[in-house]
């Protein structure tokens, strides 16, 4: 039956938990891709066979038409199956980004394909490109936070750095308020944390 692979990888995308990977599945996209050519291949002849007749392709109805019209919508199928199936991914390759930064966790990085690897790459250095100009680190602070400033414990000696409005000295065991994006830093490397104020 026409059509039936393209929609077995739409079903198996829709067991995921949403925002999970599972491998992408490029022996059944393959098969997709050979049904396509295929019912192109077929579609052209019937087309080329109507013309060679004489007989008018828009007005002609026939075995060869409706043979036609079948591989057309069969091939239609499968290409929306397809993209489906990349879009879906894809979106949940861009929201990775946002959640666990610019490098792909090993267990992701074994279910993308290497066009997904390059997209995500692709996607990581557009985004930094953006806050760079921007001067803004957007994936701080999805949930916009009660209080620009948060109380932090230093765990590890950092010594004196210069903030966006400050110049504390970052000794261990010393308790500050800092601005939340100059504190997300430290507390993202382990050298911080944040105190309930």
């Amino acid at each position: 039956m026409y059509g039936r692979r393209a929609s077995q990888l739409l079903k198996d995308l829709s067991t995921n938990e949403p925002g999970q990977l599972s491998s992408f599945d490029t022996d059944a996209f393959d098969q997709v891709i050979k049904e396509c050519d295929a019912h192109h291949i077929e579609l052209q002849g019937m087309m080329r066979k109507i013309q060679e007749e004489g007989l008018d392709i828009q007005t002609t109805r026939n075995a060869d038409h409706y043979g036609a019209v079948i591989h057309h919508l069969a091939l239609i199928r499968n290409k929306r199956c397809l993209m489906a199936y990349v879009y879906n991914r894809a979106e949940v390759i861009q929201s990775l980004r946002w959640k666990v930064g610019a490098v792909l966790p090993q267990e992701v990085q074994q279910k993308v394909n290497y066009s997904e690897e390059e997209y995500f790459k692709n996607h990581s250095a557009a985004l930094e490109s953006y806050m760079s100009e921007m001067e803004v680190d957007l994936t701080v602070d999805m949930v916009p936070p009660k209080d620009p400033y948060i109380k932090v414990r230093v765990l590890d000696d950092i010594g004196d750095v210069f903030l966006s409005d400050q110049s504390p000295n970052l000794a261990r065991h010393s308790i500050h308020f800092l601005k939340r994006t100059d504190a997300e830093l430290f507390i993202s490397q382990g050298l911080m944390e944040e105190l309930p104020s």
